[in-house]
C-alpha cells in the first residue's frame, strides 16, 4: 500500500545522526544521500526519507501523525529505542511494553527525532 515515508528536518546532519544510529541498531544501513542533500533509508523493503521542505518553509512534525516501524521482537525495539535516545531522540507516550486492546497484543516503543516527529517500534504479539 506504501511506497514510501518522508519527514521534514531543518537539519539533515542532526537527522543522519539519530537516523543512523535508529536504523543501525536493528540491522539498517547508514542513510544514502542524494544531491538534493534529501536522506534515504532502504530496509526490509521499506523506504524511509528525511528531507528539508521543498517549499522552503521550516519543517514541522504533524500533530496526531506517528511513523511505525515493525519490529522482530521485544529486544529489537528495546535497542531501537535506546539508540534513538542516545542519539537526540526524546521519549515520549509510555515506556516500552506491551499494550493490549481490541484483541491484539502490541508490544511499543514510542519517541520523537530531533524535529519532533513521532516514531513507534512496533511488535505484534501472539494473543
Amino acid at each position: 500500500m506504501f511506497s514510501h515515508m518522508m519527514v521534514g528536518s531543518n537539519d539533515i546532519a542532526r537527522s543522519k545522526k539519530f537516523y543512523d544510529s535508529l536504523f543501525g541498531a536493528v540491522g539498517g544501513k547508514p542513510g544514502l544521500q542524494d544531491e538534493k542533500g534529501r536522506l534515504m533509508y532502504m530496509h526490509n523493503g521499506g523506504i524511509f526519507m528525511v528531507t528539508k521542505p521543498i517549499d522552503g518553509q521550516p519543517a514541522t512534525h504533524a500533530n496526531g501523525a506517528t511513523i511505525g516501524f515493525a519490529m522482530e521482537n521485544p529486544a529489537q525495539a528495546d535497542a531501537w529505542h535506546k539508540a534513538g535516545l542516545e542519539a537526540g531522540g526524546t521519549a515520549c507516550e509510555d515506556p516500552p511494553g506491551v499494550r493490549e486492546g481490541s484483541a491484539m497484543k502490541l508490544y511499543l516503543a514510542y519517541l520523537r527525532d530531533p524535529d519532533g516527529n513521532k516514531l513507534c517500534a512496533l511488535h505484534r504479539m501472539p494473543g
